[in-house]
């Protein structure tokens, strides 16, 4: 039988473990915040600390599976949805795209008009896109089937040269998580088109307030996700996925990258952090040209 001591010892590991599970958890969802202009000032404070801490290259403790690190150029396929760890098998709601609405958020860093709210089609049910970069052209396909609301924003602003000659101003190297994010015009990181809108999936997958809504999926490699600052909080700011990455089921899912992209982002990802960290400005530029649809 164990001793007093033996079992203080154990029950003080189980806390350490439970506790370093915690911050895990805390950092894969904070990377890719986005730090709204109108977030409250103790907000934004945490927000700047939880960049920071991204850069610290210890906090990374969680092992990375041998498909995180490939890197093949191969155009993404649909991966395995609803296992564990995975994202959830898609189910279309009743109501699907048919109440998109997209209220006025903080000044937009670049003059455009909101989509307009309302009903969306879900057909057809991809659409593709080419964004072009001085680092080589990426070819999206989105999925208007599964997040019509965010496809319908992604495509008023394409249409309307919102992302025309914007840069890409966070890459993301960390061990569980390898993105370029895009889409803000300011490339500050904070920046926005005046407007947001809510998630889609895979967060709509899950009830309101799920403790799973914590917990780390696989956003597989040539994912294409919206980057947020909360429930809500979608604008123009986009990431793509170039490793398999770790990360809360709160980034809208709404489309994917083919294979010239994946190679792009191959590249741009191999020139590295600016600074030499995992998260940061990318060490060679990367500008946006044009993003058209097909």
């Amino acid at each position: 039988m164990p001793t007093n001591a033996q079992r203080r010892e154990t029950a003080q590991r189980k806390l350490e473990r439970q506790l370093q599970r915690r911050a895990q958890r805390s950092k894969r969802q904070r990377i890719l915040t986005v730090v709204g202009a109108m977030t409250a000032l103790a907000v934004g404070a945490a927000l700047i600390a939880a960049f920071v801490l991204t850069n610290d290259k210890g906090a990374s403790t969680a092992s990375t599976s041998s498909s995180a690190e490939t890197t093949s150029t191969e155009a993404a396929t649909p991966a395995a949805r609803g296992g564990e760890g995975q994202l959830p098998v898609f189910k279309a709601a009743a109501d699907l795209g048919a109440n998109c609405q997209y209220p006025a958020a903080q000044k937009a860093s670049k003059k455009v008009d909101a989509p307009n709210s309302g009903k969306v089609p879900t057909d057809p049910a991809t659409i593709s896109v080419s964004m072009s970069t001085d680092q080589g052209n990426i070819g999206l396909l989105l999925n208007n089937a599964e997040a019509p609301c965010t496809v319908n924003s992604f495509a008023s602003l394409a249409q309307k040269g919102f992302f025309d000659d914007t840069i890409c101003h966070r890459l993301t190297t960390a061990p569980e998580l390898g993105v370029l994010q895009c889409g803000d015009p300011s490339g500050t990181g904070s920046g926005g088109p005046g407007y947001q809108f809510a998630n889609e999936y895979p967060t709509n997958q899950y009830p309101e307030k799920d403790p799973a809504l914590q917990n780390a999926v696989l956003y597989p490699r040539g994912t294409l996700a919206m980057a947020n600052a909360g429930p809500g909080t979608n604008g123009s700011q986009f990431f793509l996925v170039y490793k398999d990455s770790k990360l809360p089921p709160n980034y809208t899912v709404f489309g994917t990258i083919d294979a010239t992209g994946l190679a792009t982002l191959d590249k741009i990802a191999e020139a590295g952090v600016a600074d030499g960290g995992e998260d940061g400005k990318p060490a060679t530029e990367v500008k946006v040209k044009s993003v058209l649809l097909d």
